[in-house]
C-alpha cells in the first residue's frame, strides 16, 4: 500500500517510511566506527600504504584524515539543515541539480557494494584463520586462501550480512556495542603489546621512534604519496554511516554530525598509535614480519598476530578481525540501502526501491540489491585479480574522494546566502568544505592518473591499461551510462520535478509516496 506523510508531519520526522528516534549520538558514532571497521581496515590497508611511502605511513594517515575531517563539516551543516538518508545523493542535487546529484549517489552507493564484498572477503579469510588455529588444522586456516572456497564463503558472509541489516535500525545498534568494543579492546592491546616488546628490544625490527615519521614534506616523491593517500582516504571511509541515519535519529539536526565527527577523530587516534606500533615493532621491510612484505600485503594482522600477542592473542586478534568484518558488514549495509532508498523516493531510481517493510521499518529490497550486486562484483573481481583486496582498495580511494568532494563542494554552494552570517559560517560553510574538497579532487585527478599504471595495485590489467583504473573511475562511467538510461525511463527526476535545485532556507521537498 502507498503512505503519504501528513500536512503537519513533525521537522526531521522520516517522510520514507523508516523508524524515527531511534539513534543518538553515541549509538550513531558506534555504528560509523563499525562501518569504518577498524580492525579490517588496518588489517587490509597498512600493507598497500607502507609500500608506497614506507616509514612515512602516520604522516599520510594525517594526511588522508585532513581532507575527510574537513568534508565532515559539509556533511553536518547538510544534515543541520535538512537531515535525508540520501545524503551526498540529496544535497548534491539540491545544490547541483539532477545529474551532479546522481553521479554523486551512483558513486556513494558503488562505494558501499563495492566495499561490502572486500569486508566479506576479509571475513572469510579470518573465519578459516581462526577456526583453523583452534582445532589446529593448517588446512582449514589455509582454506580462505582457496578462491572457490573464499568466493562461496564471501557470498554466504553478504546474505548473512544483509539479512540481518534488514531486521530493523534498533537490532544493528544493539549488536554494535558489543562488536565495537570488542575490536578495539584488542586493538589497544595488540598495539601495547607491540610498543612494549619494540621498546624492551624484543622485536625483529625495534625502531627507535622518529617524529619525522610525521612529516608529509620530506623523503616522499608526488606519486607515492598520492599512491598512499588513496589507501590512507579509504581507511577512514564509512564515518557518514551516522549521516544517513538523520532521519531515523533522536535529534536529527544534531546527532547525526555529533556523531561523525566523533566517530572519525576516535579512528584517527587509533590508527596513529596502531602505525606506530607496527613500525616499531616489524619495520617496513621486505621479508618476514616486515610490513612491505608482498606475501602479507592484503593481511598484515595474519603475519604479525602470532608473533606479538603468542597462539591465544593470535587467536583472539583473528577473532577480532572477524568480528570487525561482521560488525561492519551489518553497518555498512545501512547507508547503501537507505542511499537508494532516497534515490528511489524521488525517483532518480524505479520506485521499487522506495519500498520499505512495514514492521521492521527498513528498506529491504534496497538491502538484497546491495547484497547481489556485491555478490557479482566480488565474484568477477576475484576472477580477474589475484589480488582483488589492494586493487578494491586503491580503486575505493577513487570513488571516495568523487562523492566526498562532490559533496563538500555542494555545500558550499547551497549556503553561498549564509558564508558570512557570522565567523562559524564562514569556517563551517565556506572555508572548511571548500578546502576539503579541494583537496579530494587533486586527490581524486593524480589517483584516476595513476591508477592507469599496471604497477598500482596487484599489477594486474586489462589492454595494458591498469586494472584498479576500469575499478574506480570505470566504474563511474558505468554510473554516466545509467543515469542516462534511467533519464529516458523516468524523466521526472532529471526534469527537477521530484527534487529541485535549492539554496539554504528552502522548503526540503516530500517524496511523493512512500511503499510498505
Amino acid at each position: 500500500m502507498l503512505v503519504q506523510d501528513p500536512p503537519d508531519a513533525v521537522p526531521g520526522q522520516s517522510s520514507k517510511g523508516l523508524a524515527t528516534g531511534k539513534i543518538g549520538t553515541l549509538a550513531g558514532a558506534v555504528l560509523s566506527i563499525a562501518s569504518i571497521a577498524p580492525a579490517y581496515t588496518t588489517t587490509a590497508s597498512v600493507g598497500l600504504i607502507v609500500a608506497a611511502v614506507g616509514l612515512k605511513m602516520p604522516a599520510l594517515l594525517i594526511a588522508g584524515f585532513i581532507p575527510m575531517f574537513l568534508a565532515a563539516y559539509a556533511y553536518r551543516e547538510f544534515s543541520s539543515d535538512a537531515p535525508d538518508c540520501g545524503a551526498s545523493f540529496t544535497w548534491s542535487t539540491r545544490a547541483f541539480g539532477p545529474y551532479v546529484g546522481w553521479m554523486a549517489g551512483w558513486g556513494s552507493v558503488i562505494a558501499v557494494i563495492i566495499v561490502l564484498a572486500n569486508i566479506a572477503a576479509v571475513g572469510a579469510e579470518f573465519l578459516y584463520l581462526f577456526v583453523g588455529r583452534l582445532v589446529h588444522s593448517e588446512w582449514i586456516a589455509e582454506l580462505g586462501a582457496d578462491k572457490p572456497v573464499n568466493i562461496v564463503t564471501t557470498l554466504a558472509f553478504l546474505a548473512a550480512a544483509g539479512w540481518a541489516a534488514s531486521r530493523g535500525i534498533t537490532s544493528s545498534e544493539r549488536a554494535q556495542y558489543v562488536l565495537v568494543g570488542f575490536q578495539l579492546t584488542v586493538l589497544l592491546l595488540f598495539a601495547g603489546v607491540a610498543l612494549g616488546k619494540a621498546l624492551s628490544g624484543e622485536a625483529p625490527a625495534s625502531l627507535d621512534f622518529d617524529i619525522d615519521w610525521f612529516n608529509p614534506f620530506t623523503g616522499i616523491t608526488l606519486g607515492a604519496f598520492a599512491i598512499g593517500l588513496v589507501g590512507s582516504v579509504f581507511m577512514f571511509w564509512g564515518w557518514d554511516t551516522a549521516l544517513t541515519l538523520g532521519e531515523e535519529c533522536k535529534n536529527p539536526k544534531r546527532t547525526p554530525g555529533r556523531a561523525g565527527l566523533l566517530s572519525i577523530l576516535s579512528v584517527l587516534g587509533t590508527y596513529l598509535l596502531l602505525a606506530v606500533a607496527l613500525m616499531m615493532y616489524a619495520g617496513t621491510g621486505e621479508t618476514g614480519v616486515g610490513l612491505g612484505n608482498p606475501e602479507s600485503t592484503d593481511n598484515v594482522f595474519g603475519t604479525l598476530a602470532n608473533p606479538v600477542l603468542g597462539s591465544w592473542g593470535e587467536l583472539l586478534l583473528f577473532l577480532a578481525v572477524l568480528v570487525s568484518s561482521i560488525a561492519s558488514l551489518q553497518a555498512t549495509f545501512l547507508p547503501a540501502a537507505r542511499a537508494l532508498l532516497a534515490m528511489g523516493s524521488f525517483k532518480a531510481l524505479p520506485s521499487r526501491f522506495a519500498s520499505v517493510h512495514p514492521g521492521y521499518k527498513v528498506p529491504r529490497f534496497a538491502a538484497a540489491v546491495a547484497a547481489i550486486v556485491a555478490g557479482g562484483f566480488f565474484t568477477i573481481t576475484s576472477l580477474l585479480s589475484e589480488h582483488v583486496l589492494s586493487d578494491t582498495i586503491a580503486a575505493m580511494g577513487i570513488m571516495i574522494c568523487w562523492y566526498y568532494g562532490i559533496t563538500a563542494f555542494a555545500c558550499v554552494w547551497y549556503f553561498r546566502r549564509h558564508w558570512f552570517d557570522s565567523p562559524r559560517a564562514f569556517l563551517f560553510r565556506l572555508l572548511f568544505p571548500l578546502l576539503g574538497g579541494a583537496m579530494l579532487l587533486i586527490i581524486f585527478c593524480i589517483s584516476v592518473s595513476e591508477s592507469t599504471d599496471p604497477e598500482v595495485g596487484s599489477g594486474a590489467s586489462i589492454f595494458g591499461v591498469g586494472l584498479v583504473f576500469y575499478l574506480g573511475f570505470g566504474v563511474l562511467a558505468i554510473g554516466a551510462v545509467l543515469m542516462l538510461v534511467q533519464r529516458w525511463k523516468q524523466p521526472e527526476f532529471f526534469r527537477g520535478a521530484t527534487l529541485p535545485r535549492a539554496v539554504a532556507g528552502d522548503r526540503m521537498p516530500e517524496p511523493a509516496e512512500v511503499h510498505i
